[in-house]
């Protein structure tokens, strides 16, 4: 098994009360193993809250808080493992692994174990974070999707971080005259402008063109000035690639089968009527990224929320194009 290392974070930037970016600095004396992008590290944290399994009376199980014989949540440590959203350059050249962490909410809203205590670091105080010595995991470009000319990266919410390392590091590979030939395509969608996170630095490798790279990105919650942005697509990133592809939107969708199926027409009317249309950004036109995205040259790698990624594979299924996802 890996050894435990002591990390330090060095930097915090807090995007939205429940999404913010990490650095975390190594053992002093220490680096971080090498890495390709697309790869994951387990990090832990030794005070949090803890939970025990049960299984409820449908045989189905839930986790509840562990309660010591004082009435008191125990505590202790929890370690979970995180994709890296640094590329492996930045890793080499500056010494920290970023991450693009999003604070789990369970149904009854409590916040998830680690994620509660990592939102309690603060760089200047409670810096430490435990990371296991070893980077590993396939969800890189070498072993998903080598051969393929066209690659399509489909990200949602947080799990924007394996791309964002994908490609940071191909810009840089470009940029020093050792870049791909393939022609790459990033969608992602948050909620709102300032959860886009690496918004600015992928929109600058974009209009760059060291490579073959289209960047759309998306908000599915937009406020006033953000359907005033031309270079915002709007909708969740299942919807959007559902336009590009000329299918109906999933809650239409959903709608359909309701009727034909005797379902709860109500609910699914009420889930369409709220769905934000999906548009993309002025710049970039749906027959352009239907012709970056030819099924028998494409193959389409996803990270995210899984149902979202489940309604993705239905996507690239339907019309012919290799899926891969990010499994834990």
């Amino acid at each position: 098994m890996a050894e435990r290392k002591v990390g330090t974070v060095i930097y915090r930037h807090t995007l939205s009360p429940i999404l913010a970016i990490f650095r975390l600095a190594p053992e002093t004396g220490r680096t971080f193993p090498e890495y390709e992008a697309g790869q994951y590290i387990a990090l832990r944290r030794e005070n949090c809250k803890l939970t025990k399994k049960i299984i409820g009376p449908d045989g189905q199980p839930n986790y509840v808080p562990d309660i010591d014989a004082s009435g008191n949540q125990r505590r202790g440590p929890v370690a979970h493992s995180y994709s890296i959203s640094s590329a492996p350059f930045e890793t080499l050249q500056e010494r920290y692994l970023e991450f693009y962490v999003i604070l789990e909410m369970h149904e009854d809203s409590t916040p998830g174990r680690l994620t509660e205590s990592l939102w309690q670091v603060d760089p200047e105080e409670d810096n430490k974070i435990i990371y296991f010595d070893k980077i590993t995991g396939d969800f890189t470009l070498s072993k998903r999707v080598s051969g393929f000319q066209n690659v399509v990266l489909v990200g949602t919410g947080s799990g924007l971080a394996p791309f964002g390392s994908i490609i940071k590091q191909l810009h840089f590979e470009a940029t020093h005259g050792t870049g791909s030939s393939g022609r790459y395509t990033l969608l992602h969608a948050n909620r709102g402008y300032r959860e886009l996170g690496y918004h600015e630095e992928l929109s600058a490798i974009a209009a760059s063109q060291k490579f073959d790279f289209t960047y759309v990105a998306s908000v599915s919650r937009p406020t006033s000035e953000d359907f005033d942005d031309p270079s915002l697509g709007k909708g969740r990133v299942n919807n959007l690639l559902r336009f590009i592809f000329d299918m109906p939107l999933k809650e239409e969708q959903e709608l359909q089968e309701a009727s034909t199926q005797g379902g709860d027409i109500a609910r699914a009317t009420a889930l369409l009527e709220r769905t934000v249309k999906p548009k993309l950004p002025d710049h970039i036109s749906r027959a352009e990224l239907q012709e970056r995205m030819a099924p028998e040259r494409t193959a389409l790698m996803c990270c995210g929320n899984p149902a979202s990624m489940a309604d993705i594979q239905y996507i690239a299924e339907a019309n012919k194009i290799r899926f891969e996802k990010e499994d834990w």
